[in-house]
Formats: C-alpha cells, sequence, structure tokens
C-alpha cells in the first residue's frame, strides 16, 4: 500500500485492539489490502492483558485463541470478611506474544513499525513529516485522546513479574486480595501464578485522579511479597497503568474530539468497560464487526463503529450509575465492602457482569438487600433512564 493508491483499510496504532483489527482481517478478508501503522518499535507495548471466558463470545473465540499463552480454571478472591473460590476460565495474553503473532501472520508491506502519525482522517494517515498514505477506510485505534468530556474515576496499577527463589505455592489468580490496607480507597492486589516460581503481583486501587506513584505503590508490593514469605530473586518485567472508570459525561462530544468522522477502536472510541476500565472484550467484538463490513469506506466505518459505540454507551449506564455509588456515595475507607457484597452473589450473576452482559435481573439483585451505601437514589435514576 504506497503512496497514493485507494483500496483497502489503515489501521493507525498496534496496540490490542488495532493488532486484533489487523490480524482478523488478514485471517478473515484476506483480499482486503491493509496496512498497520505503529509508532513504536513493537505491536502491544509491555503490557499483560486478561479475561474471563465468558468476556469473548465463543464465536469469536477464533480472534483471541492464538495469543492465549495461559489458562486457568477458577480463581480466588479475598476479603476482610469474606474469601472465596470460584470457577471459571481464566485467561492472560503477553504482549511479547502479540507482537510474534503480527509479524508472523502479516506479509512485510502489511505493517509499520517506527512510524509517528500526525493525524487521522476517513481516508488518510498524515505522519510526521508530511507522507500521506490512502486508502478507502481508515482506523483510528492509538489509544486514548481527550477524555476530559467524561466524567472519570481512575483504576491505577504497578505490576511487577517476580521469579521466587522457591515455590509460591499459589495454584490459580488471586482475582482480588482486598485485606491489604484500605484506608485511601479500594484497594487491592491481583496475583497470576504462571508456574511454581513465577508470579505476577499487582497492586491495584481506585482513585478520583489519575496520578500515578510507581515508586510508592512498588514499594506497598515489595511489602506485600515480604508479608507473604516469598522469596524473590528477581523482578523480571514491571508495568503499570491508568484505567478509566466512567460516571457519565457528553459521550457525543468525546467521540468528536477523538477525531471527527473517523472511525475509532479501544479507548479512543470509548470501547472499554465502564467499572474495570478493560479493552479486551470490546476490542474482540470490534475485531469480528470489522471483517463482516461489506466494504471499508471511511464514512460507513466512522458511522457503523460510532452507532455501535454509543449504543454500548447507552446500554452499560447501570455500570456507571454503580461507579457513581462506589466513588460518591462511600467514603473511601468502606469502598472495598461494595466488592465484598458483589462477590458474595451467584458466580453466573458475577461472569455476566465483568462480561458488560448483566440482565434486569443481576442489577436488580446487585442493588436489593442491605448494602454499605445508600442506593434509593440510584435505584430511582435506574428507573428514570429506563423511561
Amino acid at each position: 500500500m504506497v503512496k497514493g493508491k485507494r483500496d483497502g483499510l489503515l489501521i493507525a496504532g498496534g496496540g490490542l485492539s488495532g493488532c486484533l483489527a489487523a490480524l482478523a482481517m488478514a485471517k478473515a478478508r484476506p483480499e482486503v489490502p491493509i496496512l498497520l501503522v505503529e509508532e513504536g518499535e513493537s505491536f502491544g507495548g509491555s503490557h499483560l492483558w486478561s479475561f474471563f471466558d465468558a468476556d469473548v463470545e465463543d464465536e469469536d473465540r477464533w480472534i483471541i485463541d492464538p495469543l492465549v499463552g495461559h489458562k486457568w480454571e477458577g480463581y480466588y478472591v479475598a476479603f476482610p470478611e469474606h474469601s472465596r473460590k470460584l470457577k471459571a476460565g481464566y485467561n492472560s495474553i503477553r504482549s511479547v506474544d502479540l507482537d510474534k503473532l503480527v509479524r508472523e501472520t502479516l506479509r512485510p508491506d502489511q505493517y509499520r513499525l517506527g512510524t509517528k502519525i500526525a493525524a487521522v482522517r476517513e481516508n488518510e494517515l498524515l505522519l510526521l513529516g508530511g507522507e500521506k498514505i490512502r486508502a478507502d477506510g481508515a482506523i483510528d485505534a492509538r489509544g486514548s485522546a481527550n477524555l476530559s468530556m467524561l466524567d472519570l474515576g481512575w483504576q491505577k496499577f504497578v505490576g511487577r513479574e517476580y521469579r521466587f527463589a522457591e515455590p509460591h505455592k499459589v495454584d490459580r489468580p488471586v482475582i482480588m486480595d482486598a485485606t491489604v490496607d484500605q484506608s485511601e480507597g479500594y484497594r487491592f492486589v491481583y496475583c497470576l501464578p504462571f508456574s511454581e516460581t513465577r508470579m505476577l503481583v499487582e497492586d491495584t486501587y481506585y482513585s478520583d485522579t489519575p496520578e500515578l506513584d510507581a515508586g510508592a505503590i512498588g514499594q506497598r508490593i515489595d511489602a506485600y511479597v515480604a508479608k507473604r514469605r516469598w522469596k524473590a530473586a528477581e523482578v523480571e518485567r514491571e508495568e503499570s497503568g491508568v484505567l478509566p472508570v466512567a460516571m457519565g459525561g457528553d459521550f457525543g462530544a468525546f467521540w468528536r474530539v477523538g477525531g471527527a468522522r473517523v472511525a475509532k477502536f479501544g479507548l479512543r472510541g470509548g470501547f472499554f468497560h465502564p467499572t474495570t476500565g478493560y479493552t479486551l472484550p470490546d476490542a474482540v467484538r470490534t475485531a469480528s464487526m470489522l471483517v463482516k463490513q461489506r466494504d471499508f469506506n471511511g464514512a460507513d466505518l466512522h458511522n457503523t463503529f460510532e452507532r455501535e459505540s454509543a449504543g454500548l454507551w447507552k446500554k452499560r449506564d447501570f455500570y456507571r450509575t454503580l461507579n457513581t455509588m462506589l466513588f460518591r456515595a462511600a467514603s473511601p475507607p468502606e469502598r472495598y465492602k461494595v466488592l465484598e457484597r458483589f462477590y458474595r452473589l451467584d458466580p453466573a450473576l458475577i461472569a455476566r457482569f465483568y462480561a458488560g452482559q448483566s440482565t434486569m435481573l443481576d442489577r436488580m439483585r446487585i442493588l436489593s438487600g442491605k448494602p454499605p451505601v445508600p442506593v434509593g437514589k440510584a435505584v430511582s435514576a435506574l428507573k428514570q433512564r429506563a423511561k
């Protein structure tokens, strides 16, 4: 796809959403010319993504299964007054494996690394330096744009992958260990055991601001490892992130500021779970939608995915209401009780919640009983929005 050529599809951004879109197109629509452009020197950055089996439709597993490096059949959660073992398929993907698969699947003429993008238009990429690449249509998957139009809280984390000198004796993921200090707000430690001596230990907390003090959180991870008496030989890898937790805002303005009349994937397009901030399930879904398009005209792509994103925003209003309760109705030291009560519910309900597929009965069950925060106003708000 050289300068001046006007057929095919351009994908800006080689993160998770852009790469899954390119991989799906290469496999299901090989007749369509594609070009994946990433400014970094590898695809996917330095990340690890995880998901439950229920997060992805069975018909779409072909998109994500080749990337799964580890899989477990259950997980643990722990709170000050409640611990539980749940059965559910849980999977993890490494960015190094994403990078490897993209390079193996796409031909050299189908991707460009180390290429900075100045602007994305509906059928064109403008590169830093002035070069233009044109096609039938373009998708912008370069990560989040301006988020100021949205009312957000934040989920912040630092993770360290350890190689321990002795077996850690953790047999499956610990999705939430909230027995740690809760004075600053809801906080938990997340552990993924990759082998008897290797494990990711991640300190995560919900906050009103996006600033991340990686050094301070790293000290908390060291303290947690010491408390568990795990003898660390070395830290093999470290990652950090700040994910949006949506409570409200002007979604139309958010979409437009990310690039008017341009199709957008991932965080840039609002394709994320409002409570967890995770993009993987939506990235698989949008990749599946993309390969089913009859043509790849930029205006049509924009209309299709703007409509999809706006529909998801409306459909997920319930999760934003819960987020508002968590951030605004509960005091920081009490926020963990919201999640502690949630994890006493039916495992199938919990799975549907993470998949963004909560039923009306699920919503009623989550809001019922005697929760630690008032829900009357939240219930009224849900009824009003349903009208």
